[in-house]
């Protein structure tokens, strides 16, 4: 008997879901195990010293990816349930898949991955990707769409960083080029072949209230907080992760003030934009990532975070409407201001250190390895670029339940909301789903 449409998307993400945690119980079960205890005592100790050094940057972690970014993403007034869940759902999803994906590539001896707490922070690292590509489509991709984007992102991003790290020797050791630059343009490259040419107008529901966008800011302060854990959890312990820690903060705290600053120089009433704190001061982060652990001066994470910031802001106020106009670019988080520019400035940044520095950062010679800085920029622009666009081409599909266009940015399509006092029509909400299951 054929499966009713108004029943066949509502199963769809559950039997997903299903098979995918079914098949990786049973992988678990044949090729996965812990590292045997050491018998020798230096050993016992070498291991507590590495779980100790290394848990608190990832507890540090945990918090900005599940508290941070999904509170970031709440800025949409009738869309804050779907956005925390979503991006709860892609990160415990995404991480999981990329476990198995690198145990496969990289860890699998005699027939058996042994996970260890490194392992499963390069994984969640490997999730990062998903949950900014996915905030260029936000709140218009159904869950299902976003679980396949998921699953052709990680072996994508995994490529994609063998080639900048293993082959060309990279040096990001804050996932500048290979995390933000890359999750970016991929989703971006999603969001041009999944919505094509139509110019996407915007929705009533799109606009942000001053409750989510509260909520929204909270988010961006406890990101704020905590990306030097980001930046610093896989540099060398010692000197190297002291110097990324400090360059971080300057970059941020100089990014924080710019972006206050700017609207008295853009605007002409120079008030603030809330989607314009949200993000521009973040973007030091995100430039600084690969050269914290350079011996780069104090006043160049300054002047990093503040020109980050700035492009940030300027992108907002200037580049998102033109793309959108001239290329029907969808961009619904603003990835591109936030990740790409900065990403671009940052690795921009990397080869001007990697020139001026006192001495050779690798065996290839300051002009052999800033070189590489920018052939390692190139493929990864490039590389999401081209994964984007086939993975939005096949989310596509009719079976993948993209919402219509009435329901986008609604909870009411995924969720039971008991009140619906707020809502402007609370009698519409059931026969709409209904109406837009039946689609």
């Amino acid at each position: 008997m054929a499966v009713s449409p108004s029943t066949h998307p509502r199963r769809l993400l559950p039997l997903f879901l299903g098979l995918f945690q079914g098949a990786l119980l049973l992988f678990f079960a044949l090729f996965v195990t812990y590292d045997e205890a050491s018998a020798q005592a230096e050993d016992t100790n070498l291991v507590a010293n590495r779980v100790h050094s290394t848990f608190p940057f990832f507890q540090d972690i945990q918090v900005m990816l599940v508290v941070g970014l999904g509170l970031l993403l709440t800025f949409l007034p009738r869309y804050g349930f779907s956005a925390l869940t979503h991006n709860f759902l892609l990160l415990n999803f995404s991480m999981q898949w990329a476990l198995v994906l690198q145990g496969l590539l990289h860890h699998f001896h005699h027939g058996q991955i042994h996970l260890d707490l490194h392992k499963l922070l390069i994984s969640e690292f490997a999730a990062v990707t998903v949950l900014i590509s996915a905030g260029a489509v936000l709140g218009r991709a159904s869950p299902c769409q976003l679980l396949v984007m998921a699953t052709c992102e990680i072996p994508a991003y995994l490529a994609s960083e063998w080639a900048i790290v293993a082959g060309l020797r990279v040096l990001d050791v804050g996932g500048t080029i290979t995390i933000h630059v890359f999750s970016c343009y991929f989703g971006l490259g999603v969001s041009k072949a999944l919505f094509r040419a139509t110019q996407q107008p915007l929705h009533p529901k799109e606009t942000p209230a001053p409750r989510s966008d509260l909520m929204s800011l909270v988010g961006t302060l406890i990101l704020w907080v905590f990306w030097p854990s980001f930046v610093a959890v896989l540099c060398q312990p010692g000197d190297a992760q002291h110097r990324a820690i400090l360059n971080t903060l300057l970059a941020l705290s100089a990014s924080a003030i710019t972006t206050v600053l700017a609207p008295g120089l853009l605007e002409r009433d120079g008030k603030l934009s809330p989607g314009h704190l949200q993000n521009g001061s973040l973007a030091g982060g995100v430039a600084i990532g690969v050269v914290a652990d350079m011996a780069v001066p104090p006043v160049a994470a300054l002047a990093l975070g503040s020109l980050s910031a700035a492009v940030c802001v300027l992108g907002f106020r200037f580049l998102t409407p033109l793309l959108r106009r001239k290329l029907t670019l969808h961009d619904q988080c603003g990835i591109h201001n936030l990740h790409g520019l900065p990403g671009i400035l940052g690795a921009a940044a990397s080869v001007v250190a990697v020139l001026v520095a006192s001495k050779d950062t690798s065996d290839r010679g300051a002009g052999g390895q800033a070189l590489c800085q920018a052939a390692g920029l190139a493929v990864a622009v490039g590389a999401s670029l081209l994964a984007g666009l086939l993975t939005g081409a096949a989310l596509r599909l009719p079976c993948l339940a993209r919402p219509p266009e009435r329901l986008c940015f609604d909870d009411s399509l995924y969720f039971k909301i008991q009140d619906q006092a707020e809502s402007p029509e609370p009698d519409s909400s059931a026969e709409e789903g209904a109406l837009a299951l039946k689609e």
